[in-house]
């Protein structure tokens, strides 16, 4: 489209979740030969009077920012008279991505004539694996500082969700429901963001405090990885894991770190995992009436289940789950 010589309007779409200043190179290169640069003026998915981070990274590195008060029609109105008058003007797109000026920019570049000056649409970044992490990190943020209900809580009173949240996350798993998993975990990954939040409010720790805690911990603990030691096959990265975790952990009873709310049989696989390392390999029970021997018959399932390599809780869990699957099917009607 030709119009007044140089006249352009170049839309710059850009990320919220990427760092602000961490642009494309044609972002740079477009406001680098702008004659113009607008923006919203800071109203975004936040609310409005805040200063838009990526404004300030742009502002910082030297750039003139105009800001246009006003609704998409005024925003247009004067992104074209600028570019109608022979000037090449970047518009930055808001976190919320401006849909109703992209809208208004389609509809008006669908009219004849069309306008006398190009129109271009640009990513001046791109999202990140894992960049919604930090959408997540914002609403926890804005709940927690809004919502009633959401300020109220504490790690007591969200206890029972993250025990509830585990469980609906183990059922999605059994019933090999992939959509169902993909929303329980999300369920889950609430949890930690709300503790972390909270922990934040008492100064304790934060979100970032939690995630780097686990990175460092992983790279710690994979020394074949991220450092010059072999690991030939999974038991032996399994044999450096614990080695690498005794050492850190320095603790004085085999039992310490096992969790004692553990369901009954997960809870026995842990403890016999630990008891190899100070009984031997079948300590004797006493079994002086029917409870006590039922449960040491139990023990010894769970045992048998350690030496061929089967998670006990899993098993048993699996084989509840074709007990319903036939309970249901003896109950539809034929």
């Amino acid at each position: 489209m030709s119009g007044a010589p140089g006249g352009s309007i170049t839309v710059v779409l850009t990320s919220p979740r990427v760092a602000p200043g961490l642009l494309t190179r044609v972002a740079w290169t477009a406001l680098s030969s702008a004659d113009l640069i607008g923006s919203d003026g800071g109203s975004s998915v936040e609310g409005p009077a805040r200063v838009r981070p990526d404004v300030q990274a742009i502002v910082g590195s030297g750039f003139v920012v105009t800001t246009v008060v006003g609704d998409v029609r005024e925003h247009w109105a004067w992104l074209s008279a600028a570019a109608s008058d022979g000037q090449r003007v970047v518009w930055l797109v808001g976190e919320d991505g401006e849909p109703g000026l992209l809208r208004l920019v389609a509809e008006e570049l669908n009219h004849e004539p069309r306008p006398p000056y190009e129109v271009e649409i640009l990513h001046g970044s791109y999202d990140v694996p894992g960049a919604r992490l930090i959408d997540l990190v914002r609403v926890m943020d804005r709940l927690r500082r809004n919502c009633p209900w959401d300020q109220e809580q504490t790690h007591e009173s969200l206890a029972k969700y993250l025990l509830e949240e585990t469980y609906e996350t183990l059922e999605a798993i059994d019933t090999g429901d992939r959509t169902h998993l993909r929303e329980e975990l999300g369920d889950l990954l609430l949890q930690v963001a709300f503790h972390s939040r909270i922990a934040e409010d008492d100064g304790t720790f934060t979100i970032d405090d939690v995630a780097g805690g686990i990175v460092d911990k992983l790279i710690r603990r994979h020394p074949h990885v991220f450092g010059t030691v072999d690991a030939a096959d999974a038991a032996a990265v399994e044999a450096n894991w614990e080695s690498i975790k005794a050492a850190e952990k320095q603790r004085s009873s085999v039992l310490e770190g096992i969790p004692t709310a553990l369901p009954a049989l997960a809870l026995a696989d842990k403890i016999l995992g630990r008891a190899a390392k100070v009984l031997p390999a079948d300590p004797a029970l006493p079994t002086p009436d029917a409870q006590s021997r039922i449960g040491a018959e139990l023990l010894a399932l769970v045992r048998e289940a350690r030496a061929q390599g089967v998670d006990a809780e899993q098993a048993l869990r699996t084989t509840l789950l074709h007990l319903t699957n036939q309970i249901r099917a003896a109950e539809s009607p034929t």
